[in-house]
């Protein structure tokens, strides 16, 4: 007996609406963002007006569920609009990402009905979330952290500082991680939802850096930060769970903005070729050359099926902690390659600041190192393929 069997859609086939979305995003960020790209990048700083955009269009609530003013949408749609806005500027794709994959994905997972009710509506409208876990001792062994919180009374004290901490100067809430109890080691870490109003709370050094110069980097000085009880994220002591579990899904997040910053690139470096000549033909013309871009296509194309894989995985409730990580592990190295090739198709060109193939060169590099380095990934996919 013979079964029909219909085919899959390929997990690259858009959906009308998903196609809808990306098509939204794209001429948003082409038309609002485009042109403020260079002068951002050149003042290391974000244009408060297109954060606000950001959430007029409705792209800080993907996720957030409709009743408090969210889309009630997916990661996959999370995915397609860091995708999108990487493509023209990595630094206002950074802010989408990590208010959406980090914070409101931790508060919709790990918060009570009070704290959806008290923060969600805000968090669409006008209130950038952060996520403070790193420390000047603590980056990859995430776990060594040294901020400490205390109880005092109904409330808790947390003292310590947090390092590189995205979006931080511009955030108005932040998802801190602090051990209660050193004696029980990372099964102390505590989760906190912290305002950057509480008492004791500041913003330190920012960091000059070499890419994503628009999108903040900053300390957190904690000093006595009076947090109420009703802001513990989840259970105390399951902090270290918490962490874990949103950078698994921040890293589809990652992911997105390196095959965003490969498109952008690639994009640029196709228009160039075609327009530039020498020895009497454009250099697109050379086989060399065509030879360099259809590797390149191609790499990004693995790349990107990877990213969306994982987005779609984490959609349909699977498993999906080792494809994240292969996710970011492969588009990150990949858009490392691309940028540097891109840029070299530029000849001298490409080392000018006129032209925007080393922007998206510098852009790519934080891609093998935040949220977990290459070789944090490679030790996470290890160890479930040898499960």
């Amino acid at each position: 007996m013979s079964v029909a069997l219909s085919a899959p859609a390929p997990l690259s086939v858009l959906s009308e609406e998903e196609e809808l979305f990306r098509q939204t995003v794209r001429e948003f960020a082409e038309t609002e963002i485009g042109p403020y790209v260079s002068e951002m990048d050149a003042e290391a700083k974000m244009r408060p007006d297109l954060i606000t955009k950001f959430f007029e269009l409705g792209l800080m609530g993907i996720e957030v569920p409709e009743e408090f003013g969210g889309a009630g949408g997916s990661i996959f749609l999370a995915t397609l609009a860091i995708e999108e806005m990487a493509r023209v500027d990595a630094s206002s794709a950074i802010y989408v990402d990590v208010h959406n994959t980090l914070f409101n994905n931790a508060l919709k997972r790990w918060g009570s009905a009070e704290q959806h009710s008290r923060y969600f509506p805000r968090m669409t409208t006008d209130l950038l979330g952060g996520f403070a876990l790193s420390e000047p001792a603590s980056g990859s062994d995430a776990f060594a952290l040294e901020c400490k919180a205390e109880q005092d009374g109904d409330d808790w004290l947390l003292t310590g500082r947090k390092f590189w901490i995205t979006s931080g100067a511009e955030a108005g809430i932040f998802i801190v991680f602090a051990n209660v109890d050193f004696d029980k080691g990372y099964k102390g870490i505590t989760a906190f939802l912290v305002e950057s109003t509480f008492p004791g709370f500041s913003v330190g050094k920012r960091e000059k850096k070499l890419g994503i110069r628009a999108s903040s980097t900053v300390e957190l000085i904690l000093e006595s930060c009076r947090v109420p009880a009703a802001n513990v994220l989840g259970p105390v002591g399951q902090g270290y769970k918490i962490s874990i579990e949103t950078l698994n899904e921040g890293r589809i997040g990652i992911g997105a903005q390196m095959i965003g910053v490969a498109q952008g690139a690639l994009d640029a470096a196709c228009q160039y070729i075609k327009e530039r000549k020498q020895f009497g033909k454009t250099i697109a013309e050379f086989q060399g050359v065509q030879f360099q871009i259809a590797e390149m296509a191609t790499e990004l194309e693995a790349a990107r099926l990877l990213v969306y894989n994982a987005a779609r995985l984490k959609d349909a409730g699977l498993p999906f902690t080792k494809e994240a990580a292969m996710a970011k592990l492969f588009s990150s190295t990949a858009a490392n390659r691309i940028t540097s090739t891109c840029l070299e198709l530029f000849g001298g060109y490409g080392y000018s600041q006129e032209y925007p193939a080393e922007k998206f060169f510098r852009d790519a590099k934080i891609g093998v190192i935040y949220e977990g380095t290459s070789n944090m990934q490679l030790q996470t996919i290890a160890k479930l393929v040898l499960k």
